[in-house]
């Protein structure tokens, strides 16, 4: 199948889901599974659909598992929110026969020690700290990743399935599920991706406390009063990405990568209309040796109110640095999810592993 019609009909099958739906759908819903993953990826600026070739790509574009030579591991921290909350996410993934691949990926967003106050008070009216107790709020996302080859060599396909589990400590757990798919086509200097997130919709189902719930409503008379709603609809989301490579000398080389994320609804990025919003985003790397690297770039480009009608457009920027020796990468990020003017930096580690280096 021509690599053009495949991707038009990826993004027909999105729009589709979009126009079916968009009566109950939402426009931020399972955002946890939009942060990014790899200090690699996110020192880039999350431009890596077109290029990603480890075990990092069942998150990213499953299409590039096929690149994998041996099976990897990966494993990443991060702290959002001035330590706040807690992100992580670890990851497996090996080649299968005939250019097959398989991953499987888990990540956890948590708050925890939040202090629950709706028995503060007793039934004298008196307050008493001792009924404080703590809860967490968590969430967690399961990837099951597939992807092959095309009869081109240049050309691979894949495709993810997400479990979704919410928590919120007694009160409220979710189940959902949905699928990802992914396009990639790699060539001698260029390459090319496409990720459609969600692409049938993702589907998330609460279930609530009755006893927690009324204790919330009865916690201030007259507010609280509206129940929640026990069904979310997930939008489809995609990434279209193009790199290329220079060798700028025997030790040197550079990566370029520009990516347009796409939403089907009106938000505030610097594109919008009421069917699609595009943000762009530009990431480079530079290379020793293949040894040491250094990394930039710049996304989320939004249009903001600073006060009153005065906008402005924002941007979040990111750096990072690594070194791969002996199957063993170690990546850094600094990078926030906050606009310029009022950044929450966070430090981002982690490790891929290449496991057949010991061998």
């Amino acid at each position: 199948m021509n690599f053009f019609r495949t991707i038009s009909l990826l993004f027909i099958a999105a729009l589709f889901s979009v126009f079916t739906r968009a009566q109950t759908a939402r426009k931020y819903s399972n955002e946890f599974l939009n942060i990014g993953v790899d200090a690699a990826a996110m020192g880039m600026a999350n431009t890596v659909t077109p290029t990603v070739a480890d075990v990092t790509a069942g998150y990213w574009n499953p299409a590039g598992l096929t690149h994998l030579e041996g099976n990897e591991v990966a494993l990443m921290h991060a702290a959002w929110f001035a330590n706040i909350a807690q992100y992580d996410y670890a990851a497996f993934a090996m080649p299968l026969q005939n250019n097959n691949a398989f991953g499987i990926s888990l990540i956890r967003f948590g708050v925890d020690d939040i202090l629950d106050t709706t028995q503060l008070i007793d039934s004298q009216g008196n307050i008493d700290y001792n009924r404080i107790e703590l809860f967490s709020a968590a969430d967690y996302g399961l990837l099951l990743s597939y992807a092959a080859k095309n009869i081109f060599k240049e050309f691979s396909y894949g495709v993810n399935l997400k479990i979704i589990h919410r928590r919120i400590g007694d009160f409220a757990t979710s189940f959902g599920f949905g699928f990802d798919a992914g396009l990639q086509y790699t060539g001698e200097k260029w390459s090319y991706g496409l990720m459609i997130r969600d692409i049938t919709t993702t589907y998330n189902t609460w279930n609530f406390d009755k006893d927690k719930l009324e204790a919330i409503q009865n916690a201030i008379p007259g507010q609280n009063q509206q129940l929640p709603e026990t069904n979310e609809i997930t939008l489809p989301k995609a990434e279209l990405g193009i790199s290329r490579e220079w060798e700028l000398n025997r030790d040197i080389s550079l990566l370029s990568s520009f990516g347009l994320n796409m939403r089907f609804a009106r938000t505030q990025d610097i594109i919008n209309t009421d069917y699609v919003s595009i943000s762009p985003a530009l990431g480079f790397q530079a290379g020793y040796l293949d040894f040491v690297f250094l990394r930039a770039g710049i996304n989320n480009i939004q249009e903001v109110t600073l006060y009153g009608d005065t906008r402005a457009v924002s941007w979040q920027p990111n750096m990072g640095a690594g070194f791969l020796y002996n199957g063993i990468q170690v990546d850094y990020a600094l990078t926030n999810i906050a606009s310029t003017g009022n950044a929450l930096y966070s430090h981002v580690f982690s490790i891929k592993i290449d496991l057949d280096a010991f061998r």
